[in-house]
């Protein structure tokens, strides 16, 4: 028999079976996680599915980060029913102002390598950074779980990505993500993993793969995953281990590699050297082109946050910027929204929000703010607004008449400077 891909091996592990790439699996799931967005509708299903207990409240998660605190009357209705549930079941609960669901997975120890983890909410993915097999689901699937602790899956086909070289300056992991899209398409890896590796890889800090396994997913991913390593090991090294340390099967969780000999769908070789800021194109993130090919667009709002932007080193990218050139230009609405509670005290303490705030950014706190519609502020009618959001299509920010433009932090910090969409490029200067 040909060797294994990650996939294989996770998923092999946590069915314990020999499974192969297009089989069906019933897998035991290492941890699962819902929101404010899908658990809800989650808790119907687990009533009309007769459940009554969740198979082990340690290893489930909730997180209100799609709607802000101050939302509809509905809306807090409906984030009290899922409390008072967490509660009574003694499932941790993370409330408004915590932060995304997908950093608050990685940064609370909960992503551990080797394991199988499933989100109702498609940006799961990005847990495979830390060498997991995590994936989105429904809230019937969610529900289904929590009653049992399993799930069936069909097993993937692997795509290879190979990164080599080291990037320019300007040029980050959102510019790699962007260009993966625009290269594989919208669904050019529809129920496939993506499994990141090479030099370029190995080069990135974790934070940095977190972008790209979010991402994942907007080229049809099942899973995007990176291998293991030091940086890996360090990361996790100073994370509260929150969950169990063993997988449902009973192992350690373990880092997981490749066979050698294992077996692809295909294989893809990316270059970093030859990557130029980029940028997403309404109303598809797979419409890619070079910053130079929009420079001059106007733009009217700057989102610099969310699950692909939010994180330490991205807020620091554009200050970076916005701090060296000393301004907002006039009529541009700037929105920071930390990815967590923990990103937003580090950004406090060393001053960054409040340089930020000076120069007339607003500060919102931290989850998924206006990302997906459901959270201020919303963009004017016939905005143009540049993002570090990982999805651009129409009506996605709360107004189908806004255009969203998808950037790495620098090239929407520069964009926010000038007005209009410009590159990283001319402010290379403050680019560290």
């Amino acid at each position: 028999m040909p060797g294994k891909t990650i996939s294989e091996k996770i998923l092999s592990r946590a069915s314990r079976r020999d499974a192969h790439a297009g089989e069906l699996v019933i897998c035991d799931v290492d941890a699962a996680m819902g929101t404010d967005a899908s658990a809800p509708m989650t808790l119907d299903y687990f009533e009309r599915m007769g459940g009554t207990r969740v198979f082990d409240p340690s290893r489930l998660v909730f997180v209100f980060d799609h709607y802000a605190a101050d939302s509809s009357a509905s809306t807090l209705s409906l984030q009290a029913r899922v409390r008072d549930f967490a509660i009574r079941q003694g499932v941790a609960l993370y409330d408004c102002g915590a932060g995304v669901c997908h950093q608050l997975m990685v940064e609370s120890g909960r992503t551990r390598p080797g394991a199988l983890l499933v989100g109702a909410d498609s940006h799961s993915v990005t847990g495979g950074a830390l060498n997991a097999f995590a994936t989105g689901i429904g809230s019937s699937d969610l529900a289904a779980t929590m009653i049992c602790g399993r799930i069936w899956l069909r097993v993937p086909e692997t795509i290879s990505v190979v990164l080599t070289g080291t990037t320019r300056p300007g040029v980050y992991p959102k510019d790699i993500a962007l260009a993966l899209a625009g290269r594989l398409g919208a669904d050019g890896a529809s129920y496939q993993t993506i499994e990141f590796d090479g030099s370029g890889a190995t080069s990135l800090e974790v934070d940095d793969r977190l972008v790209l396994s979010n991402m994942s997913v907007e080229m049809g991913a099942k899973a995007g995953i990176f291998r293991a390593d030091a940086k890996t090991a360090a990361y996790l090294a100073s994370r509260a281990v929150t969950t169990p340390v063993v997988s449902r099967t009973g192992e350690a969780f373990t880092p997981v590699e490749p066979d050698a000999d294992a077996v692809y769908a295909r294989e893809i070789s990316l270059d970093l050297t030859q990557l130029e800021p980029a940028i997403a194109m309404p109303h598809h993130v797979d419409r890619v082109v070079g910053v130079g090919q929009a420079v001059g667009t106007p733009v009217h709002m700057a989102f610099i946050g969310t699950c692909t932007g939010g994180r330490v080193c991205d807020i620091h990218q554009a200050a970076g910027i916005l701090l060296a050139a000393g301004r907002i230009a006039p009529g541009v609405q700037v929105v920071i929204a930390p990815a967590s509670h923990q990103v937003d005290t580090c950004l406090r303490l060393d001053g960054t929000l409040d340089r930020l705030a000076s120069l007339g950014a607003t500060i919102i706190p931290p989850g998924c703010g206006p990302c997906c519609g459901t959270a201020p502020p919303i963009p004017a009618d016939g905005a143009n607004v540049i993002s570090t959001a990982n999805r651009n299509f129409k009506a996605r920010m709360g107004n189908a008449t806004a255009l969203i433009y998808l950037a790495s932090p620098a090239t929407c910090a520069a964009s926010a400077v000038t007005g209009r969409i410009t590159g990283p490029g001319e402010f290379g200067e403050v680019l560290t």
